[in-house]
């Protein structure tokens, strides 16, 4: 009941300074405002921002590891770039030996991708074309609208099966269902058996399956080689259990078949890479948590501006007040009172100006940005808030404490 009271005085007061003086007041809440409209808005752009590079990278699935030549992410300059030109690319004979052998893994799968041209009739478009085994669909996610995935009996005999994008569907047959028509790529005829559901545009520019077709892996090997090392090299990808934390028992297990399969001895390097997902993830986030600083840095300045501002105010409402303060103590009023009667004004015109900056970064939030969706999420509203009484309290405590500690009979005289 006290803290109601309180809170109702306070708004009661802090009204009132407004109310009298508000150029003086929306001067002195500027500085918040700016403060945490520049952190809120770094945090809202940062947080849109990898969000969306992390959704196009989606592609790259959860709980999967992917044997390649390179790493994902590079360490540094001196990074021996010639030395993983040397190492052997992954192909169908490891890929069996690891299909027969792997206990750890839920699902293996072998793929290959290049960008080739695709005609029907008078039509023709660039897409990527990418030739995979029957369990692709087990390890990633394969979102098809209308018709099917090829059987595992089209994928074990090389069938002319082909899947597509709906761009590839629209420009290829306009104004035509595409399911059981002819596509026509580097002289070989395709079926196409289904169509993927629309994903939209990347943000960073990664194709998507609106632009890609799937055809089965030894269907793939009829149009590219993947033998020779100046062919299209396959990749080798595996899903872990889910009871796997951080696929180390994958991973291990993994490691151990690749040097047993490649022949490798116990000193020996490993000439493969096993990739993980996070590696970009955790790549991009560092890359964030640098503008992040950046984002409380410049605020930073902004807010102390504020502190001095509110302070002021505080200070004058003091002056203004001191009379009050000595009929409310006469009164019987504690100086506890007195004090969160004043912190909580502070606080609550900080909240005033907090409020304001977030919502000039909600108004953000409204202006298009192409592919790069701009949203404000409660964890940063909160972060705001949260920042505003923070400031709140420390602009008002030394004005407050000053007013409580003020003897009654020499504020009555002021």
């Amino acid at each position: 009941m006290f803290v109601l009271r309180q809170i109702y005085e306070s708004l009661k007061f802090a009204g009132g300074a407004l109310r009298a003086n508000v150029l003086r007041t929306v001067l002195s809440l500027l500085g918040v405002t700016i403060g945490i409209f520049a952190i809120i808005g770094v945090f809202t752009m940062v947080d849109s921002l990898e969000k969306s590079i992390k959704e196009s990278f989606s592609f790259l699935g959860a709980n999967v590891l992917t044997i390649d030549r390179f790493p994902y992410v590079f360490d540094g300059p001196d990074f021996p770039w010639w030395e993983y030109f040397r190492r052997p690319a992954p192909d169908t004979k490891e890929f069996n030996y690891l299909s027969e052998n792997l206990k750890s893994a839920t699902a293996l799968t072998i793929y290959a991708s290049r960008n080739t041209l695709m005609k029907q009739a008078n039509n023709s478009i660039s897409g990527e074309i990418t030739g995979a085994s029957f369990a692709y669909k087990d390890v990633y996610e394969m979102p098809i609208e209308r018709g099917r995935y090829f059987t595992q009996m089209e994928a074990d005999g090389g069938r002319n099966v082909i899947i597509i994008g709906v761009n590839i569907a629209e420009t290829l047959f306009p104004f035509q269902e595409p399911i059981g028509k002819e596509i026509k790529i580097r002289g070989q005829k395709y079926t196409v058996i289904g169509i993927f559901k629309r994903e939209g545009e990347s943000f960073l520019g990664v194709t998507t399956k609106d632009d890609a077709a799937f055809i089965p892996f030894k269907s793939f090997q009829k149009i590219y080689t993947t033998r020779s090392r100046f062919g299209v090299q396959p990749s080798l990808a595996i899903k872990g259990r889910e009871t796997d934390i951080g696929l180390v028992e994958l991973e291990s297990e993994l490691a151990g078949a690749l040097r047993s399969s490649r022949g490798l001895k116990p000193k020996d390097k490993n000439n493969f890479e096993l990739n993980r997902p996070e590696a970009i993830a955790d790549a991009i986030g560092s890359v964030f948590d640098v503008i992040g600083v950046a984002g409380w840095v410049i605020g930073g300045f902004s807010i102390l501006v504020g502190v001095f501002g509110i302070a002021n105010i505080m200070f004058v409402s003091v002056k203004e007040r001191t009379s009050m303060i000595g009929i409310q103590k006469s009164l019987g009023a504690q100086n506890y009172f007195i004090l969160f009667q004043f912190l909580f004004e502070a606080i609550f015109l900080s909240l005033i100006g907090g409020l304001g900056g977030i919502f000039l970064v909600w108004l953000i939030t409204l202006i298009p940005f192409g592919t790069l969706a701009v949203s404000l999420s409660m964890q940063n509203v909160l972060l705001g808030l949260g920042v505003s009484v923070i400031v709140g309290t420390f602009s008002g405590i030394v004005p407050a404490a000053m007013a409580a500690r003020l003897d009654p009979v020499i504020a009555i005289r002021a």
